[in-house]
Parts: structure tokens; C-alpha cells; sequence
């Protein structure tokens, strides 16, 4: 084990936040470049752009529960987490080179619409992320005890990702999409291959819960409270393995049942081509999505056990993470076209170097303030008081593009204010989310808390690509994006601030 490692010193976050920033510069390549691509160099409007996105978060669906169960049950290549980090690594790596040529791929194939073959190249490029996302993040909370190093761990983890991310919309503003793609494939292949060679990971993972792990001795080989890991070769000891049913899984996303159910519908029926002229069915699913979310919500976690508290907090987190996601993703995915709509002189390259430009301010904000602002006000106020500020803060953002957004420079000087919630977003949920869960099953919960993101995704790529399809006005796109966001600050206000470093709790099969 490195000495950085058993210190936990800030260059050990660094080394240990860098397969997280592969993830998360492929990501930004996908997010700068994806709807440009589609749009400019294959000519999909906006309702197939928004398809092409859908592929995505249904991948992240299946594969961050499932990379996260395996993830905890396993050990080969001298890791837990390690193994699907490179496996992943690659595969992101090979299907950013596919995405300039499309075209090509679909030709060699015989294949003559670009869509199909567009979706496919989405879906691995997001099964790749997704593959290696989940233990990126895991492996934060596996190797930190809980408490300030674990929030440093996700503080750097963003602060070094948001750098890289800057970075990435750099490349893209100055040398184009094109220059930023190819230079995003070697970047992801390096940083998701070499720097988990030289973390050590814990064989044995504490348990919450004591019958999961009556052995006290076996503790020995989980995180310790110096940061230590027992490595590979001096425990032989196998790692335990947690059974997770579907009862356990389906319970523990109640709040998200809505999101669910409407992604399933919409996208049925998008696929067989059916036009129903009404909204019955996307209005009740509203109606059960909003009812649930606030039941989640308002349920106290005073009176219960560890073990129930703690389901109850992390489904808290679900609820109001859900929302933010409804926001940023809405953005992500149609930002685009507001600038074509607010902006008609601008050419097809001008507006793609907005886009570029305006991610790239957005993403510096979240790159400097994680690890140097955000983290010493947790310490002071709380992660989720700090969150909730933030939050409130990107819609106030948000609103700011929707009323005063009509040149290049509102955007971006938009964007730094909106960045601030973006700062909290990729960092703080995770720090918050890891310290309600079992600790020995932080794949599987990582994967559940992922759904929190993918599921709103898909209701932006579907239910809100339609709606801003049919707009003729593109203003609707910052209305939901800054209604979303509002409604997510409140939401959190009703998250419970733990009390300093604390064991997580674990949901027993039933939790409700």
C-alpha cells in the first residue's frame, strides 16, 4: 500500500479521484458533442436527438444495480471495484472514437438511417460509463472512514473531475468537437487503466448490520480509522458476499416509481409509433410520482431503528436528487436549441462554441468551489445545509438564462452563477448518500442512488424532449429546468443532517 494511501493525503485523493475524472471527461465529451453531432453532421431534429439520449440513461438503469451487486461479491484482478474500472475504461474509450463516425460504421454495416446505429454507439458509450462510474465512486467510500476524509474523498473526487471537465469544454470551444473526442478517448483510456493499479482496495467491507458480519475480527480487514486497507496479500481472508433480492431493491426506489413507470410507457411508445392524443396516462403518473416523492419526504426517522432511519434518509436523498436531475439534464440536452432560438444569426459552428464555452464556465465553477469552498462550509454548517443552498441557488441561475439570455455573454455569466449547484450536485449527494447506507453493500446502494439521475433523464430525453419539440417558444425549456430546481432545494430542506461522522444503515428486504 502506498504511504499517500495510508495517510490519506490530499495526493492520494488526487491519484484516487482520477478514474472518476475518466468518467466523467467521457461524459463531457458525450454532453458537448453528442447533440451537435446528431443535429449538425447527420441532420436529427430535435425529437430523434432526444431518443439518442434516452439510450443512455437505460443503460444506466441496468448497469450501475448491477456492476454495484457483482461489484460487492467479488474479487479478481487484485480488486472489488478495480476490474470493472478498466473494463469500462476501454469500452468508453472505443465508443468515442465511434461517435465522429457514425456515418462510416453505419455504411460498413449496410445499415442506411443513422439513428439505429446512433442509438447503439449511445447505449455502449453509457454502459461503458455507467460500468465504470459506480465503482469509481465506490471505491471512495470503500477506502475513507466515514465522516470529513470520506467528504474530502468526494470533494477532490469532483474538484479534480471538474478540472479535467473544463478542460474538455477548452478543447472543444478552441480546436472544435472533433479535436475534443479524440483527445477524450486517450485522456479516458489513461486515467481508467493506470491509477487503480496503484490504489489498494479492503478485501472484507464493514457490515452495518451485526448478522451480516458477527466475526468483530473480521472488521479488521475493513476500512480503518486511520483510512488503512488490509491489501490483497496480507489477507487472505475471501470477501463476504451480501444476498440482495428484488423485493429489497424495488422497496428501496419507491420514490422513483414514477419516473419509472412513465419512462417504461413513454418509450413503448415511442418505439411502435403510436400517437394516443391525450395525456391521461402521463398526467396520472405525474399525480403518483409527485404523491410518492412527498410521502418519502415528509416520513420522520425519529422512533426507528438504525437500520429503518436509515432506508427512510436515503430515500430522502432519492427524492430531492431526482428533481435536480429533471433540471440539469433538461439543460444538458436542449440548451442547443434555446441558443438557436434566442440566438438565429449565430451559425451552426458558432453555436456549438457556446455551448462549449458556456459548460466550460459552468464546469470551472464546479471544479474550483468542491474541495476549496464547499467542503470547509460542510464542516461548519452541514453537507446537506450547504447542498440545499447550493441547489437554490443554480435555479436562481437557471431563471436568470430563461429571463435575460439572449446573447452569448448572459449565458455564460448565467452559467457561473448556475455552477454553483452544479459544484454541490456531482459532489455532496454522494457524501450525504454514503453515510445512510451498509457500508459492505456501497456498490449496490451507489447503483440504486444512480437511478435517482438516470430515471429523470429519461423523462427529459422523452416527456420533455416532446414538450420542447412541439414549443415554439424554447423559453420552456429554462422554465422546467428552473421550476425542477426549485422544487429540489425545497426538497432537500427535509433531508436529515447527520451528526458528524456516522455508521450508515443498511435497508432490511420490505423497507418502507
Amino acid at each position: 500500500m502506498l504511504s499517500i494511501q495510508k495517510k490519506l493525503t490530499k495526493p492520494f485523493f488526487v491519484l484516487l479521484s482520477l478514474p472518476a475524472t475518466a468518467m466523467g471527461f467521457a461524459l463531457s465529451v458525450q454532453i458537448a458533442a453528442l447533440s451537435w453531432i446528431l443535429s449538425t453532421q447527420y441532420g436529427l431534429d430535435i425529437h430523434d436527438v432526444g431518443l439518442v439520449w434516452a439510450a443512455g440513461p437505460i443503460a444506466g438503469i441496468l448497469g450501475q444495480v448491477i456492476i454495484g451487486i457483482i461489484s460487492d461479491n467479488v474479487w479478481f484482478w487484485g480488486g472489488r471495484r478495480r476490474p470493472f474500472i478498466l473494463i469500462g475504461g476501454v469500452l468508453a474509450a472505443l465508443m468515442l472514437l465511434a461517435l465522429p463516425n457514425i456515418d462510416v460504421i453505419a455504411s460498413g454495416m449496410g445499415v442506411g438511417g443513422i439513428l439505429g446505429v446512433a442509438i447503439v454507439v449511445a447505449l455502449t458509450l453509457d454502459l461503458a460509463i455507467n460500468v465504470s462510474f459506480n465503482p469509481t465512486r465506490s471505491i471512495i467510500a470503500d477506502v475513507t472512514p466515514p465522516g470529513v476524509k470520506r467528504t474530502q474523498g468526494y470533494t477532490w473526487m469532483q474538484t479534480i473531475s471538474g478540472t479535467f471537465g473544463v478542460l474538455a469544454y477548452a478543447v472543444g470551444a478552441i480546436w472544435g468537437n472533433f479535436a475534443l473526442i479524440y483527445f477524450g478517448a486517450g485522456l479516458v483510456l489513461v486515467f481508467s487503466v493506470l491509477p487503480p493499479l496503484f490504489v489498494t482496495e479492503p478485501r472484507v467491507l464493514e457490515a452495518t448490520d451485526e448478522e451480516e458480519n458477527p466475526d468483530p475480527d473480521a472488521l479488521e480487514s475493513a476500512v480503518l480509522p486511520a483510512g488503512e486497507a488490509v491489501s490483497a496479500t496480507d489477507d487472505p481472508t475471501p470477501p463476504a458476499r451480501h444476498e440482495t433480492s428484488l423485493g429489497e431493491v424495488v422497496m428501496a426506489i419507491e420514490p422513483l416509481w414514477g419516473f419509472f413507470l412513465y419512462a417504461v410507457w413513454a418509450m413503448t411508445l415511442r418505439l411502435a409509433h403510436i400517437e394516443l392524443g391525450h395525456y391521461w396516462v402521463e398526467v396520472a403518473l405525474l399525480a403518483l410520482t409527485i404523491g410518492l416523492i412527498g410521502r418519502s419526504l415528509v416520513r420522520r426517522e425519529s422512533g426507528l431503528s438504525k437500520r429503518e432511519a436509515g432506508m427512510v434518509g436515503f430515500k430522502k436523498v432519492l427524492a430531492a436528487h431526482s428533481f435536480t436531475w429533471v433540471g440539469v439534464q433538461t439543460m444538458f440536452v436542449y440548451l442547443f436549441a434555446y441558443v438557436q432560438d434566442k440566438q438565429p444569426g449565430l451559425s451552426d459552428g458558432e453555436v456549438g462554441s457556446v455551448i462549449n464555452l458556456s459548460f466550460l464556465v459552468f464546469n470551472a465553477v464546479a471544479a474550483i468551489l468542491p474541495a476549496f469552498v464547499l467542503e470547509p462550509i460542510t464542516e461548519k454548517v452541514g453537507r446537506v445545509t450547504t447542498h440545499t443552498a447550493c441547489i437554490a441557488i443554480m435555479a436562481v441561475g437557471y431563471g436568470g438564462i430563461l429571463f435575460t439570455g439572449f446573447t452569448p455573454l448572459a449565458i455564460y455569466l448565467w452559467m457561473v452563477v448556475a455552477g454553483v449547484g452544479w459544484a454541490a450536485t456531482v459532489s455532496l449527494p454522494f457524501a450525504i448518500m454514503s453515510q445512510k447506507v451498509d457500508q459492505a453493500r456501497m456498490g449496490l446502494y451507489m447503483g440504486l442512488f444512480n437511478l435517482s439521475v438516470v430515471l429523470p433523464q429519461l423523462v427529459a430525453s422523452l416527456g420533455i424532449g416532446e414538450v420542447v419539440s412541439r414549443a415554439e417558444n424554447k423559453s420552456v425549456i429554462f422554465v422546467i429546468s428552473a421550476v425542477s430546481l426549485a422544487i429540489s432545494a425545497v426538497a432537500w430542506t427535509l433531508v436529515k443532517e447527520e451528526e458528524g461522522p456516522v455508521e450508515a444503515a443498511g435497508a432490511p428486504s420490505g423497507a418502507h
